[in-house]
Parts: structure tokens; sequence; C-alpha cells
């Protein structure tokens, strides 16, 4: 696909009003009901109220975005200055880290204090982590702004789950390698999601480790200085872990690292479906084509890109990453998902109903070439003969 095909559809010349304006205090919602099935079952003394909210996020939200459709609406471009300039959308992730950090507390001493069935236990470790995955989502969006004080409340909602290399290698290194078998973060065409992640967690790390040592080397900086920003906010999670320890026993540790490892495994998830098979052109060893609109996956879905600020509006993201939630547009003819990413996740969850769900529609969006697409290695030879590839 070219990069002509990529076009955001033309506006009109009258006054923009932004009509997802008060919209986006779903995000600030959508969080806070992590308080939902706890109080549920406080006030009924049924431990399985606390599935509502889970419920509400792997079913709930993807019938909404059924329900709602898609919204293929942009603001012309004359009004984006304007639009990004408005701290209205700003104070609104301002205020997003504080409730992530109570709702993240909430979460650890509602587990402490009270005798759960392991049922239970199980849907906190979901619920607290889908908070979890809701700080890094946010520090998506801040992570890439060039503000001292976005930056350093990145480190600061990013350091509940343990995840303060995600900026540096977000940034710096899938940005840099998206779509390109190089890329740990770029899900494979054949690769389930648990073969993916044993390969992007890890390589996402050394991979961040690695960039942050290269720079401060070059600044002329120890790789173990404060100036580490990883160091910085592992220093933040160690203090907050620590404190819950001391508070509310070391019991709640096991809980954490669970928590914690489903909030980062929702990152991953993201990962999965918003790369998956796609490749950009090489164009010389090691070189690749730039990131344009189509090497990402789509989805304009309502409702599930209220509540996580327009992550789903990928292709513009990839193409134009300094680009505020509030301007992120749709484009034309750009590979585009069925549902939203709380729908996709459970179809990634089962790797046969995801290859029937989207290795067509990969096909699709790229023709039936393999040098057009990102296979994984060992299973390449397997796909050109099943799906009948050329190459």
């Amino acid at each position: 696909m070219s990069s002509l095909a990529a076009k955001p559809p033309q506006s009109g010349h009258e006054p923009y009003r932004d009509r997802k304006r008060y919209a986006w205090l779903l995000s600030l919602l959508v969080p806070s009901l992590v308080v939902l099935g706890p109080s549920l079952m406080l006030a009924t003394g049924d431990a399985r109220m606390l599935w509502i909210q889970i419920a509400f996020f792997y079913l709930g939200v993807p019938l909404l975005d059924l329900w709602l459709g898609e919204d293929q609406s942009n603001p012309p471009e004359s009004a984006v200055p304007a639009l990004e300039a408005d701290l209205y959308y700003r104070r609104i992730t301002f205020l997003l880290v504080p409730i992530l950090w109570l709702a993240f507390v909430f979460s650890a001493w509602f587990v402490a204090r009270h005798d759960l069935p392991v049922h239970g236990l199980i849907a906190m470790v979901l619920i607290t982590g889908s908070v979890g995955g809701f700080c890094i989502n946010l520090g998506h969006e801040m992570g890439h702004k060039k503000t001292e004080l976005e930056r350093w409340l990145t480190r600061i909602v990013l350091a509940p789950t343990g995840y303060g290399h995600f900026s540096i290698e977000h940034n710096r290194g899938h940005h840099r390698d998206v779509a390109t078998p190089a890329d740990p973060a770029s899900s494979r065409m054949g690769e389930s999601i648990y073969a993916f992640v044993l390969r992007e967690m890890p390589g996402a790390w050394w991979r961040a480790w690695d960039l942050e040592r290269d720079r401060l080397q070059r600044e002329g900086y120890s790789t173990w200085s404060l100036r580490n920003d990883i160091l910085q906010t592992g220093l933040i999670t160690l203090a907050l872990w620590s404190s819950l320890v001391v508070w509310l026993g070391l019991t709640i540790l096991p809980f954490l690292l669970a928590a914690s490892f489903w909030a980062n495994f929702q990152l991953t998830s993201a990962n999965y479906v918003e790369h998956y098979g796609l490749l950009r052109k090489q164009i010389a060893p090691g070189k690749y084509e730039p990131c344009q609109p189509h090497h990402s996956w789509n989805s304009n879905h309502t409702f599930s890109n209220w509540a996580v600020f327009h992550l789903q509006r990928h292709s513009d993201h990839h193409a134009h990453p300094l680009r505020r939630y509030q301007s992120l547009r749709h484009f034309d003819n750009l590979p585009s998902l069925p549902n939203g990413y709380f729908g996709m996740f459970l179809v990634a969850y089962v790797p046969p109903l995801w290859g029937s769900v989207m290795n067509e529609r990969l096909l699709k969006v790229v023709g039936r070439d393999a040098v057009n697409i990102n296979l994984d290695p060992g299973k390449r030879a397997a796909l050109i003969r099943r799906y009948g590839l050329s190459g």
C-alpha cells in the first residue's frame, strides 16, 4: 500500500468544535471502576461481584464498540494548533495520575484486609493489572511529550507496575524499528501471543537498557548514575512497594508481582494487535523505509478510543508521534481491526481464533507475497504453503 492511499479525509472550513471534548472524561471514569467490584462484594458478601469489572472490560466494552460503531471524524488541520494548546486535554491526563495511583493502592489494601476465595484473588489480580495497563497507556501518551512535567509524570505513572523502561524502549526503540524483523515489539504472522510475550518482554527490557546505557555514555555519565531514567522510575517503584509491604505485610508482595505481570501483559497484548504481520520495506541492508500510517493496525471504535486516549488511532500515532491524543486522525484505506483493543485482546488469547480472524485480513491488506509480510521465521515455509503465498 502506498503512503498516498493513507490520507486523512479533507475537512471543511467551518469553525471547529470538538464533539469529543467531554467524552475524554471517560478516561478518568473507567479506571475508577476498580472500586465497583469490591464495593458490591462488601455490600452483598458475594466475591463473585469482583468479576463485574472484568466482564465490563472484556465483554461490555467490545459490545459497546460494536453498538456505537466507528468514529471517523477528524479535526481540521487549521484547528490543531489551538486544540493541542488547550490545557483542558492535558489536565485530564494530569488528573489521571493520582487516580491510577489511588486505584492501585486501594486494590492492594482490599486484598490484604479481606479474606478472598481463590477466584476473588484472581479477579483482583486482573482488575489491578487493568489499572496498571491504564498506567502504561497514560505513560505512552505523556512519554512522547517534551515538557519536563509530563516526562516526570510519565516516570511516576509507570512506577506502580515496575515498567519504568517503557518510555525509553517505546520512544527510542519501538518507533525506530517498528514493523521490521528487528523489533521485539512487532508481532509476526503465525506467531501466537504466548510466543510473542517470551520475545517481547525480555527483548524490550534489554533494548531499553542498551539505549539508556549508550545515551549516558555519550553524555559522559555512568550507566548506574541517577540520571538513568530506568533507575529513577525503579526507585519510585521500590519506594511504593516497600511502603505497601510495611503497611500491609509481606504477603502482599506476591499479589503486587502477579498484578504487575498482568498489567505489563496488557502492553504486550496491545503491541501484539497493533502491528501483526505488517512489514516496512527494506531499502538497504539494515535500513527500512520511513514508518507510514499503513504500518500499523488501526481502530476507530468509539468507546474504547475514548477510554484509552485514542491509542487505537495507532496509524497516525506512529507516523506523527508528537501529536496529542485529541488531534490524532482517521485515515482512509488503512489496515483496520474489526473491534477495539479490548475485544481484540480476547481474540488474541485464543491463537486459532486469532489466526482465523486476522490472517486473511492481513493478506488482503498487503497482498499474498511473502516479501511484504513480517512472517514468523519458524513457520515461514508452512505459512507460504498454507496460504499459497508467492516469494
